[in-house]
């Protein structure tokens, strides 16, 4: 496993952009696909896109396409999710989760990553 730690997070109003990032320990961050998925009051966690080992493969859920971009660099242990034209809806908790050689799709489970962060807060004023 790996320690997964998320920043970037705040409160912003609608239309403004933020960037989350997740650093990773460990020497074999390049073996892992990084997910983020996202939780708000009440609701259950939701996957919002990730990105496999090779950065080959990137997915992201219907409500977020064209607005959020996931990258990483393996060199800097760190994945990052770039959050444009931010929506009142888009308030939760960021989470970033990784698996080793974890095959993308669309609608990645919670389950389906062994490597959580303890999230950061995204709040978008209307």
């Amino acid at each position: 496993q790996v320690q997964l730690v998320e920043s970037g997070g705040g409160l912003v109003q609608a239309g403004a952009s933020l960037r989350l990032s997740c650093a990773a320990s460990g020497r074999t961050f390049n073996t892992y696909t990084m997910g983020w998925f996202r939780q708000a009051p009440g609701r259950e966690r939701e996957f919002v896109g990730a990105t496999d080992w090779r950065a080959d493969t990137t997915y992201y859920v219907d409500s977020v396409k064209g607005r959020f971009t996931i990258s990483r660099v393996n060199a800097k242990n760190t994945v990052y999710l770039q959050m444009n034209s931010l929506k009142p809806e888009d308030t939760a908790v960021y989470y970033c989760a990784a698996e080793p050689f974890l095959r993308v799709r669309v609608y990645l489970q919670p389950a389906d990553f062994g490597s959580w962060g303890r999230g950061t807060q995204v709040t978008v004023s209307s």
